[in-house]
């Protein structure tokens, strides 16, 4: 395992060092070729670092910064107001190449635009997309993008998050020849925006891409693509979906607190009688999953999503870790000539 340097914005998210900096520690206990440099505020990050041991402490510098882009500020503000601020700074850490790669689960528009303009995208690349690792019920998995980062897409645009998706299904996944599927409202060639029927025609001359058509919503996790393609409309309420779809029906089963007397029964009754599509559902957990990576830069960069609880963002700095040392810019960049 290559020794390696990220840097996290721990004050993203909805909870900030409450939630990343436990999952900071949890990443470092499990990689112990992992450093980190955490970038925040100090007096809230020292607290929780009192319990680390030695050898975890070694590996953690702390980057003292109080600004911090919020959430609701919109994009032009959060960019001319960014300097100082600990997505900023981390993200600077890594065009200076002290840091391999970048985790915030702050404002996704801000780390979007202050990553081009830092990072910079890949030669030919039009524009970065957020691109993430999905379940299947059969036990594998596919990848999705974009998740968010554009929310209106020309077809050249979706034809070119296909290519990405391909060679990332490739290098994360190590499939040949992956299955790459456009998300529409149906599978007939007249559905859907004109963009998307466009970007259809031109994945259909592609010999070198291996497309397979439309698919609906309902068969996302089916594992009849292993790259689906959207714009980041869509994409995003799709994935947020099928989040909050397998949460409520985890917590179906898992919640005994406040449980009123018929819910019990009714959680036993769906265990026994759907006990492998309750096996299906544990192996699709969200929190195994949490992290989009911002695919077409020079650099590894993964946003959180805000609600991620410790597992779930050290699952993101996990997600970080292997695509830096598989050097995925470099193999994407690569990919590239042969599209």
């Amino acid at each position: 395992m290559t020794r390696l340097t990220l840097a996290l914005d721990v004050m993203g998210g909805d909870i900030g060092p409450r939630i990343t900096i436990p999952a900071s520690i949890l990443a470092l206990e499990n990689d112990p070729e992992l450093s980190l440099i955490l970038f925040g505020d100090s007096q809230q990050i020292s607290p929780l670092l009192n319990n680390c041991s030695q050898s975890i402490l070694e590996r953690i510098q702390v980057q003292h910064c109080s600004s911090v882009i919020e959430n609701n500020q919109g994009i032009s503000y959060a960019l001319r107001h960014s300097k100082g601020t600990s997505m900023r700074l981390a993200l600077e850490s890594v065009q200076r190449g002290e840091a391999q790669g970048c985790v915030s689960a702050g404002n996704t528009a801000a780390l979007m635009g202050l990553s081009k303009i830092l990072l910079q995208p890949l030669q030919g690349i039009a524009r970065p997309a957020l691109i993430s690792l999905i379940p299947t019920i059969d036990g594998e998995k596919s990848v999705m993008l974009d998740l968010g980062a554009n929310i209106e897409c020309s077809a050249e645009n979706l034809y070119q998050f296909a290519i990405m998706g391909a060679i990332f299904a490739e290098a994360r996944l190590n499939l040949v020849y992956p299955k790459i599927g456009l998300l529409n409202i149906g599978i007939e060639e007249i559905k859907g925006h004109q963009s998307i029927r466009d970007a259809a025609n031109l994945l259909q001359k592609s010999t070198a891409l291996n497309y397979v058509g439309f698919i609906e919503g309902d068969v996302l996790l089916n594992g009849k693509a292993d790259v689906i393609v959207s714009d980041g409309f869509a994409g995003n309420i799709a994935l947020k979906t099928l989040e909050g779809a397998v949460r409520n029906l985890l917590s179906l089963f898992k919640d005994k607190a406040n449980l009123r007397f018929i819910k019990p029964i009714l959680a036993w009754l769906f265990r026994f009688v759907f006990k492998q599509r309750y096996k299906c559902l544990k192996r699709i957990n969200p929190d195994e999953y949490n992290g989009a990576s911002l695919i077409g830069l020079k650099a590894v960069v993964v946003k959180s999503h805000g609600s991620a609880n410790v597992n779930a963002f050290a699952h993101a700095i996990a997600d970080v870790a292997f695509q830096a040392r598989q050097q995925l810019p470099e193999k994407i960049l690569a990919g590239l000539a042969r599209y």
